[in-house]
């Protein structure tokens, strides 16, 4: 938990007159961080695949901030499409981002590939997320001071960057697969601060914590009876989203560009995300297997008008 020191430093920051947007922020850790975020006065952007189940969270949100900036849009992180259309929105549409939070993602699930035809934890967790960050940098960067918070798991600890099979495709164990992808968002994290050092827009990564949501519901009886088990040691939404509220909105964490929190507070990756080569080989990787140039990501996200 974050304890006193999340209470004494951050807990007035207001955020008039900002907008952030948040992956999968229709239920779980997602929509807890978008309900604080909307009573700091931010202009909050839902992005999820159920946009019926975003209205029912929106209007929940609303009425108990007295927020009304709350909207909700369709992002299907599983569909490059999708996500080139969400951004081209939003870069239409909006005059800034202030705040990205890249928080919606899968866990443990059946084998199953994306759209495109990635493996769905790799594809949504990273990839995803990779691409929307890249077709919205431009405008984050005009925005800036801006932030972008990738909400990873200490579960990368258990994880490598498989680079001669990171779609499982000869392979597969859920477990792995996911530890990949959470370890992909920590090496993402570093790689993107590296360039964008000099902008004035940082980049955090963090393990929320062991928190009560449905991302667990691919489970099987066996995890989920240890999970049951351990529950008085297991985190409330609300409590989870705490250190992402964190690196959104804490003051003074300009010096801590690129690193991984938890609890609020700078924690240890495992080795493997401290890799240099790996950080440099995987940005090249997924630019190639999303067919994407960083350097011209807003080509990318016009061509849906051309």
């Amino acid at each position: 938990m974050c304890g006193n020191r999340a209470t004494k430093e951050w807990s007035q920051t207001r955020l008039d007159g900002k907008t952030v947007i948040i992956t999968g922020a229709n239920t779980g850790i997602g929509k807890e961080t978008a309900r604080d975020l909307a009573k700091r006065g931010a202009l909050i952007i839902i992005a999820c695949r159920d946009t019926e189940k975003g209205d029912v969270a929106a209007k929940e949100i609303i009425e108990e901030s007295g927020n009304p900036n709350i909207v909700v849009k369709k992002l299907d992180l599983a569909d490059t499409k999708s996500i080139r259309e969400f951004a081209a929105q939003i870069n239409d549409e909006q005059q800034q981002v202030n705040i990205l939070i890249n928080n919606a993602g899968v866990m443990m699930c059946p084998y199953s590939k994306t759209v495109d035809g990635f493996e769905l934890q790799f594809g949504v967790n990273h990839l995803g997320h990779f691409l929307l960050t890249c077709l919205l940098i431009d405008l984050i960067k005009r925005s800036s001071p801006a932030r972008i918070i990738n909400v990873s798991s200490t579960a990368h600890k258990m994880g490598t960057i498989n680079f001669e099979d990171l779609n499982s495709e000869k392979n597969y164990n859920s477990m792995k697969a996911y530890a990949q992808s959470k370890l992909a968002n920590i090496v993402f994290t570093r790689e993107l601060a590296r360039k964008l050092e000099g902008t004035d827009v940082v980049v955090f990564s963090l393990h929320p914590g062991v928190v009560r949501t449905d991302l667990s519901r691919h489970l099987n009886v066996v995890a989920r009876f240890g999970l049951a088990m351990l529950r008085p040691f297991t985190k409330s939404p609300s409590s989870g989203a705490e250190t992402t509220v964190y690196c959104s909105v804490a003051r003074g964490l300009e010096s801590e560009n690129g690193q991984y929190f938890s609890d609020c507070d700078r924690a240890s990756c495992s080795p493997a995300a401290y890799d240099d080569e790996t950080a440099r080989k995987l940005w090249e990787v997924s630019c190639q297997m999303l067919e994407i140039d960083w350097n011209k990501c807003c080509t990318h996200a016009a061509q849906l008008d051309e």
